[in-house]
């Protein structure tokens, strides 16, 4: 159960943190332009509506599209978001984070089942029209079946709140009220549960603690301070400014993706909640009028005479005891959520992913992969062309030069990783989706997908089990590969270039693959895109720049270019001499990075210096296509 909590709490996190700015956008426009702000402006006043009714859900329900498939999967997820939105009144944040994800869903199923029938050419008309079509009936289906199911869970906690007030157990209100107010009903029940509940009570005793049940900012206070100090990387680091617009500004909505990424926080709200309203009727306090936005400052101006120490001491209660509560769950899964996190932690994770493999154990510690039942390993990178081919392909011509010839190694985009693959190989920066992709497998997280110890790791496994050990009779030559015809033409092997920054040269070598016809303009752009999230330089002064996941489609067909700077192309502290760009549909271009492998595996410092001066384009030419 605990386990998955928390792997609910990661993906819920994954579409909530990358739009916490928004969040906080619309928080400060509220805090700032309302009627009750602080400097109202009616005209600007009129953002806070849509903002929070559209913008917010369709930033959700896109990157919970995009984390299930990629672009492809953040369309359709908005697509089917903006029926669940139009079918309610209220802003349907939980909505988005159903109908996002069951979009990226329905078409990476799609094109899972179609994607060896599509016709040559048809790609793109297919891929369009697909997510056009399946995203309209998931937004219908939104309209006439979320849409009601919503409307049916706020009346049912209405009702059952309003029993538990009935039966004289106030402080217990707390726990149906805090749950509800994360499901975004906060006004729903503040207003039509609670306010003409207080406007009764205040006509018999001249102040309600109805009035500041709901509007407490303490449990959200507490919340947002654990997460301050105890929380990891980007929860961490916007917390403080969430505390400002959440207890100054009253817009409790700004805490409640923080706990909704990490759900066993609804406990702590709850625990600060009951204890809030408990200190209230303990103390007396109440306000005269509702507290509208709920912020420190609108509860002081609506407390009722006598009244004040009661209802600060109900603040400060609540955010102690939901601060106590929530420090023991951040802190409790700090290292989990570190390891999530990119940079520094995921480098940790791969080494102690690197420990546990030369163990013979999983990443996880819970699997293990015998060595004499290694057959099949798969390199997985975003889109599965390029910086993955070369690592399989590396990684394959070591083995086999040993004697290892059972083992498959291939390479795969995350997404399409095989189920019976036993082993994965990723980038540290797509730890997360490699293991949500195959939790079967062991995973092995590297930095470089050619300059790594995989080999090592594996190699050391397989003769410990007693393997054959390279010191046996080598293995058969591999047979040689016949290049596909276009894949790389004469004309496309540019030498004697001059020196440009990394961007431009790899906008020339996207440019020269639009100009051949192997892709469209779109495909550029995911080239730069990709090189900004993970470099494409593989070592021996080659970079191979190539198109993110989310292009895919705008390849039209297989196609290499080969592009000579003499003076080199910086790509970060390392220098390029040699820029090859890669179009890579189905596996025609394979040929070419078996060579690259060979080129980084084992080229000379001459053979090397050769190719990065030759003015001839021919050499350049049959050292890719001949090896």
């Amino acid at each position: 159960m605990q386990e998955a909590m928390q792997k609910l709490g990661r993906f819920l996190s994954a579409m909530v943190m990358p739009n916490i700015g928004a969040f906080i956008a619309w928080g400060f426009i509220t805090a700032l332009f309302i009627p009750a702000g602080w400097l109202p402006n009616e005209t600007l006043a009129e953002l806070v509506g849509p903002m929070a009714k559209w913008l917010l859900p369709l930033l959700i329900g896109f990157t919970g599209g995009e984390v299930v498939y990629g672009h492809r999967g953040g369309v359709v997820g908005a697509i089917a978001t903006s029926g669940i939105i139009v079918g309610t009144d209220i802003p349907m944040f939980m909505g988005a984070m159903i109908m996002g994800p069951l979009g990226g869903v329905v078409i990476k199923k799609f094109d899972d089942a179609v994607q060896d029938s599509i016709p040559g050419g048809f790609e793109m008309l297919v891929n369009n029209f697909s997510a056009g079509i399946l995203g309209g009936i998931l937004a219908v289906i939104a309209i006439l079946a979320v849409g009601p199911m919503v409307a049916s869970l706020t009346g049912a906690l209405g009702s059952a709140v309003g029993g538990i007030v009935e039966a004289g157990l106030l402080p217990l209100v707390s726990i149906l009220v805090e749950p509800a107010k994360i499901l975004f009903l906060n006004n729903a029940i503040n207003h039509g549960v609670f306010t003409p509940l207080g406007m009764q009570q205040v006509q018999e005793v001249g102040k309600s603690v109805f009035f500041l049940i709901e509007a407490n900012p303490g449990p959200g206070l507490g919340v947002l301070l654990a997460y301050s100090l105890f929380g990891v990387g980007n929860a961490k680091a916007s917390a403080p400014g969430a505390v400002i617009i959440h207890f100054f500004g009253g817009i409790h909505e700004i805490y409640f993706p923080y706990v909704l990424m990490k759900p066993t926080l609804i406990l702590a709200v709850m625990a600060g909640g009951i204890s809030g309203v408990f200190t209230l009727t303990l103390l007396g306090g109440g306000l005269v009028a509702p507290a509208a936005p709920g912020s420190f400052i609108a509860v002081m101006a609506m407390t009722a005479p006598g009244a004040y120490f009661a209802n600060v001491a109900a603040i400060v209660v609540a955010a102690a005891v939901s601060f106590a509560v929530s420090s023991i769950f951040i802190k409790a899964t700090a290292a989990a959520d570190a390891a999530n996190e990119d940079g520094l932690a995921a480098a940790q994770a791969n080494m102690q992913s690197m420990k546990a493999a030369s163990k013979g154990m999983a990443a996880s510690g819970e699997k293990e992969v015998a060595g004499k039942d290694i057959k099949f390993i798969a390199y997985a990178c975003d889109a599965g062309m390029g910086s993955s081919a070369l690592g399989a392909a590396a990684l394959r011509k070591k083995l086999h030069k040993d004697g290892f010839t059972n083992i498959t190694v291939k390479n795969f985009a995350i997404g399409n990783i095989p189920k019976d693959a036993q082993i994965v190989v990723s980038h540290e920066k797509l730890a997360q989706r490699a293991i949500d992709d195959s939790p079967q497998a062991e995973h092995i997280f590297v930095k470089d997908f050619t300059n790594n110890n995989v080999y090592d790791v594996i190699s050391e496994r397989l003769k410990n089990i007693g393997a054959p050990a390279p010191a046996a009779a080598p293995a058969e030559e591999e047979p040689a590969q016949t290049l596909a015809e276009g894949v790389l033409l004469k004309e496309n092997v540019k030498v004697g270039l001059k020196s440009v920054s990394k961007e431009e040269a790899i906008k020339a070598a996207g440019e020269l693959l639009v100009k051949s016809g192997y892709v469209a303009k779109p495909y550029v752009d995911g080239m730069l895109a990709r090189e900004r999230d993970i470099s494409t330089y593989i070592g021996k002064g080659i970079a191979i720049p190539h198109g993110e996941n989310a292009v895919k489609e705008y390849v039209m067909k297989t196609g290499i270019v080969v592009m000579q700077y003499p003076e080199g192309v910086k790509f970060g502290d390392e220098t390029a001499h040699l820029i090859v760009g890669i179009a890579g549909k189905g596996d025609d271009h394979l040929v070419i990075i078996q060579n690259l492998a060979t080129i980084t595996l084992e080229y000379d410092d001459e053979a090397l210096n050769e190719a990065y001066t030759t003015k001839d384009p021919q050499v350049l030419y049959d050292m890719f296509t001949k090896g």
